[in-house]
């Protein structure tokens, strides 16, 4: 079978091979030779032998045969074929389902792998979640638990804010409301959900939302807190003063989300500020109206006495006459320090730096002095270390103030023995004062605390404190420091006591023909007008005035010396300020109304009450002022001061000549080299550039002594100094000169003063210099 299919597929093969019609031809051919073969040898057997027509007949035969065997075996061959090529094809096809079984049974053995790896992976992830869940159920739990805890602290931190009584608001970028407190509620009228979303404007009233918006503007633009104070209205219309303080506040990335802002009613704080004030000002008045009141019959005491001693007396009524000339000294010097203490507790002082004789000035505080230590035997001495100047420029009365506290303590704790005054000036412009005396002396532990206010040494005797107010030592370290110096103390017991007075007192050059000959002019005989309504004052100022060759003419009330007042007829006109009708200030204010445009006496204003500040008096239309008891060399120097003034306006060529009070704030000598080497050019330009520099200057020395910075004080006053001095402002250079040595004694609690001195008096100073540069570039 094998071979026959063999020769099947040979036959096959060789059709395929040949092709149809060669291969039928062949084919044709061979039966043609297969029969006659046949025939030749069926023929052979039968008959013997082959004849020519056997051969006929079998190729006719095999002619006959072999186009229906060559069909036949055609037809077969091709359906053979076409059958072979179907099982070819259907085995392909079998095969190729075979290799697709083999991918696929390797596909699925694959997919089994990978599916046995991820049910093992989705068991372990099952597991793996089910960690997860158990874990998450945890922070589930911890979650719950710290919102509680969260929500317990946000309600406790809103109730800790609502039950604040001040208020705490806070705003976004646009300045609309975000939250706030009960307190803002309450200020507001406004629950905090209807507070969100709305502007200021909203809110408050046009003023208090300008005051709102314009302070949230300087927090916006320079990203700074700020702190200032408001008046807020609540819905019932009371109105409450706050103290507000803003500050930005920025989200988790550092851009800023809006402002926080905590304001604190301040309205009793103001409430009580103010009845400080009042109760200030009533303290003030009334030391003002005692001050009148008490001076009124002491001036009469000093005055009178003061003309009796000029007369004749026994030795007895001399010696009584004294004692109460001084004793009434005594009273008004001890009522000056309840003054100044009163001006030192509100920060008033001012000093009042004029050009003085300090010969005469000397030789008034021997004469007076000696008669203090007269009545207990004691030997007073002046010992003067010469040469000393003839004139000096200092406040003459707080500098008799403080020696008469020096001299009266060293007289009362001196029983025997003497008192010395030494006196000194040194090249740089100090002054110096040692009062020493031979009496009880002072305790070391107690030489710190002298200088207290109400503080008395006991007496070493008796353990008693010792008589006195106890201010005056205290009052006059102040006065001192305030003049650019201190008081300072050395003593043992037993072995009396040394007090050391220094102070800024700048020579007065004077040129030595002009100062005789001004001594040598007599005084004018004037017509005074004195208005005065207390009798014992019209007698001791009318002798005064009278024994200078000054005829006088007195007016009790201001009506009457407005009637009697008559710019032609009056030299000089001297007017009380406390009248019965009007003040001395009113009567000054009618006279330039009624004689505007005229040739007016000099209005001089009679005193007693030191409270007030001169200016306040030149404001009010005073040409100067004089203190009571009047006294003769204070009269004498304001007459001279007038009438040379008048005789420099005669003169045939008027030369501006500023006054040398304003000139003592200068460094005039080194100013003048500056103009005579350079220019005024120069000192322009300096001022100005002070002028820039000194607000920066000041603003730092504010934040260091909010700070309590001594080392940037010091620094900063050093800056100061120098800034000063380079153009010639020598007053701010003392000033700054006591801010940068925080070794000077009560430093500290005097710093603050000088500061605020630096503030008032810097732009005044400045005026001063750019008017003498304007007035030198004239000449």
């Amino acid at each position: 079978m094998k071979q026959i299919r063999l020769l099947a597929q040979y036959y096959v093969d060789l059709m395929v091979k040949l092709g149809l019609v060669r291969f039928s031809l062949l084919l044709a051919s061979a039966l043609v030779v297969l029969a006659m073969i046949v025939q030749m040898a069926v023929t052979m057997v039968l008959r013997g032998h082959v004849e020519s027509i056997d051969m006929v007949r079998s190729v006719f035969f095999g002619l006959l045969i072999t186009p229906w065997a060559v069909y036949f075996l055609s037809v077969v061959v091709e359906q053979l074929e076409e059958s072979r090529q179907r099982l070819a094809r259907l085995v392909d096809k079998l095969e190729e389902m075979r290799n697709r079984d083999l991918e696929l049974n390797q596909q699925m053995k694959g997919n089994i792998t990978l599916l046995n790896q991820e049910i093992a992976d989705r068991i372990k992830a099952e597991e793996a979640r089910l960690q997860v869940m158990a874990k998450l159920k945890e922070e589930m739990v911890r979650r719950e638990q710290a919102q509680i805890e969260l929500e317990q602290q946000s309600s406790f931190l809103r109730s800790f804010l609502d039950a604040s009584p001040d208020l705490v608001f806070y705003r976004n970028s646009d300045q609309q409301f975000s939250g706030c407190n009960r307190a803002m509620e309450l200020l507001t009228g406004k629950s905090e959900k209807q507070l969100i979303g709305l502007s200021p404007k909203e809110v408050y009233d046009d003023d208090a939302a300008t005051k709102v918006l314009e302070t949230d503007e300087k927090v916006f633009r320079h990203n700074v807190s700020l702190t200032y104070e408001q008046w807020l209205q609540y819905p019932d219309g009371r109105k409450a003063c706050f103290e507000i303080r803003k500050v930005p506040y920025y989200d988790r990335v550092g851009k800023r989300s809006g402002l926080m802002g905590f304001g604190r009613d301040i309205t009793e704080r103001k409430r009580y500020q103010d009845a400080l004030e009042n109760a200030s000002r009533e303290k003030t008045t009334f030391i003002s109206t005692i001050s009148h009141e008490l001076r009124t019959p002491l001036n009469g005491i000093v005055g009178l006495s003061r003309i009796l001693l000029d007369t004749d007396l026994n030795q007895e009524q001399l010696k009584y006459l004294k004692t109460i000339h001084v004793s009434a000294i005594t009273l008004g010097n001890i009522f000056n320090d309840v003054i100044e203490m009163d001006k030192i507790d509100r920060r008033k002082v001012q000093l009042d730096n004029q050009p003085i004789d300090f010969t005469g000035f000397l030789a008034d505080l021997e004469n007076l002095s000696g008669l203090l230590a007269e009545p207990k035997g004691l030997k007073f001495v002046l010992a003067p270390d010469l040469p000393l100047p003839h004139k000096i420029i200092a406040d003459g009365t707080r500098l008799r103030q403080i020696l008469w506290n020096l001299i009266g303590n060293a007289v009362k704790f001196t029983q025997k023995g003497e008192i010395v005054v030494r006196v000194g000036y040194q090249q740089d412009g100090r002054l110096c004062f040692e009062v020493k005396d031979s009496g009880m002396g002072i305790p070391q532990d107690e030489q710190d605390k002298i200088f207290a206010m109400y503080y008395q040494v006991k007496d070493q005797r008796g353990g008693k404190p010792a008589t006195g107010t106890g201010i005056g030592l205290a009052v006059s370290r102040r006065l001192a420091q305030s003049m650019g110096g201190d008081i300072s103390v050395h003593s043992s017991p037993g072995q009396g006591s040394c007090f050391t007075l220094t102070l800024n007192a700048p020579r007065v050059e004077e040129e030595p023909q002009d100062e005789q000959a001004e001594d040598d002019l007599p005084l004018p005989a004037l017509h005074v007008l004195l208005v005065e309504d207390i009798e014992l004052n019209v007698v001791v100022a009318r002798s005064v005035l009278e024994k200078l060759g000054n005829s006088v003419e007195v007016a009790m009330t201001g009506q009457a010396a407005l009637d009697m007042f008559d710019p032609e007829e009056f030299d000089l006109v001297l007017l009380d300020i406390q009248l019965p009708d009007m003040t001395g200030l009113d009567v000054a204010r009618a006279i330039h109304q009624r004689h505007a445009g005229k040739q007016l006496p000099p209005l001089v204003a009679l005193t007693a009450n030191v409270l007030k500040d001169k200016r306040e008096y030149l404001d009010a239309g005073m040409d100067d002022v004089l203190s009571k008891p009047l006294a003769v060399p204070a009269l004498t120097a304001m007459i001279k001061k007038y009438w040379d003034f008048q005789a420099d306006e005669l003169s045939s060529e008027p030369e501006f000549t500023m006054d040398e009070k304003k000139l003592a704030l200068l460094d005039v000598p080194m100013l003048e080299q500056y103009i005579e080497l350079v220019g005024p050019g120069l000192i322009h330009q300096s001022l100005a550039m002070f002028e820039q520099m000194m607000p920066g200057y000041l603003a730092v020395l504010d934040s260091n002594m909010m700070a309590r910075d001594q080392k940037g004080i010091a620094e900063e006053g050093h800056k100061i100094k120098g800034a000063a001095g380079s153009v010639g402002l020598t007053h701010l250079q003392q000033i700054a000169k006591q801010i940068q040595s925080p070794e000077l004694p009560a430093w500290w609690d005097n710093v603050q003063e000088w500061i605020d001195e630096l503030k008032q008096e810097w732009r005044k100073d400045v005026d001063v210099l750019r008017q003498w540069v304007t007035d030198a570039e004239k000449k």
